[in-house]
């Protein structure tokens, strides 16, 4: 009997955008716990018990407790591993984890809202600066993702059905269009993520479906 699967979260965060796409692509029945990070509540005493560092996402299965969204991805994938979210060839699944990594490592944690507010707070940084910081980060990875999807690509960003790839990039491309950094040098990278935002499991995902969401 399977254990009821909950998902820590946020509605804003990139990292727990990811994991709700996933959940919902291998259609995993959970539910959710909101932790709104304007307010610090991911700093609350119970939440470190299960995320010492005090981050969203975290996925909670039984007496599994996981953090960090690339790990729990990973589980995700082998523990449903249908539909397949990695292609079965090692050297296309590397591909697709590089892709992963090239947002993950590279991109989102520079624009995350803990190095924003240290920006603004420990910098002095004015908004024009934050926004040009942004934007830099953000720019300089898409160019390179726009060169790999055009190699790999064939609909989503690699091949003809969702993977990994995806899963990173539609909430990367959710942050960017937030911050009205101009994506309109990388077209296949927009196709990309259109083509996956079309899919339900996509779209309920998205961050103003979610029950924390701010109102419209």
């Amino acid at each position: 009997m399977n254990e009821p699967v909950t998902l820590h979260s946020y509605w804003r965060s990139g990292a727990s955008y990811r994991v709700r796409i996933a959940l919902n692509l291998k259609d995993v029945a959970h539910s959710q716990v909101y932790h709104d990070l304007r307010k610090g509540e991911q700093k609350a005493p119970e939440f470190l018990e299960l995320s010492p560092q005090g981050l969203v996402p975290v996925l909670v299965e039984g007496e599994t407790v996981l953090t960090q969204s690339p790990a729990i991805l990973e589980w995700i994938e082998e523990r449903w591993p249908e539909p397949a979210l990695l292609p079965t060839d090692p050297k296309e699944r590397a591909q697709v984890r590089a892709m992963c990594a090239l947002i993950g490592c590279d991109i989102h944690p520079l624009n995350n809202l803990r190095v924003l507010q240290s920006l603004r707070r420990d910098l002095e940084a004015e908004q024009r600066q934050v926004d040009d910081w942004i934007a830099r980060w953000i720019t300089a990875g898409f160019a390179a993702l726009e060169v790999l999807i055009g190699r790999h690509g064939a609909g989503y960003a690699f091949g003809d059905r969702p993977t990994l790839a995806d899963c990173y990039l539609v909430p990367q491309v959710y942050s960017a269009e937030r911050f009205n950094v101009d994506l309109s040098g990388y077209p296949r990278l927009m196709t990309a993520a259109e083509a996956a935002r079309t899919l339900p499991a996509f779209a309920a995902a998205s961050p103003a479906q979610q029950a924390d969401a701010d109102p419209a």
